[in-house]
């Protein structure tokens, strides 16, 4: 009986990691300061998972962490002028403006840290697509962490 709660150990132990880097992936992609590379090295380098579930962990968590700002984004644009809102209305306008200039080719810069959060904001509240929105960020985002990997490797 015993041997079978050890074998259950590692099992155990390989989800609790894979959940922490996802949730550490959805923080660093939202608007949240934080950052998943230092999880995902750390977890390439033990060699207990393989490399690409590790990179496709972390790549669903930071999107889904960039499709929540996508969602603020959606609601933004009705809030921008409150008080608490942390841009100013002038410069809400001078991002927006940006974005209407580069379009969704910006979102191919959304791995950035700091700005790609506030690129996947403003597509959001331009209204982009949700399916190119998903499209890109899934490939800028999960490329990140493949490059990642592969220089772990």
């Amino acid at each position: 009986m015993a041997s079978q709660s050890g074998a259950l150990m590692p099992v155990a132990g390989d989800v609790a990691a894979l959940a922490g880097l996802f949730a550490s992936a959805v923080l660093a992609g939202s608007i949240l300061p934080a950052q998943s590379e230092a999880v995902l090295a750390a977890l390439l380098i033990a060699g207990r998972q393989p490399a690409w579930l590790l990179v496709l962990v972390a790549s669903l968590g930071n999107v889904a962490g960039a499709a929540l700002n996508y969602g603020l984004g959606r609601w933004a644009d009705r809030l921008r002028h409150r008080r608490w809102f942390p841009l100013s209305p002038a410069g809400w306008d001078r991002s927006a403006a940006l974005f209407r200039r580069w379009g969704v080719w910006s979102l191919w810069l959304s791995w950035l840290p700091i700005i790609g959060d506030g690129i996947t904001v403003l597509a959001g509240a331009a209204r982009t697509p949700l399916w190119l929105f998903l499209i890109i960020v899934s490939l800028a985002k999960a490329g990140r962490y493949a490059v990642l990997a592969a220089a772990l490797s």
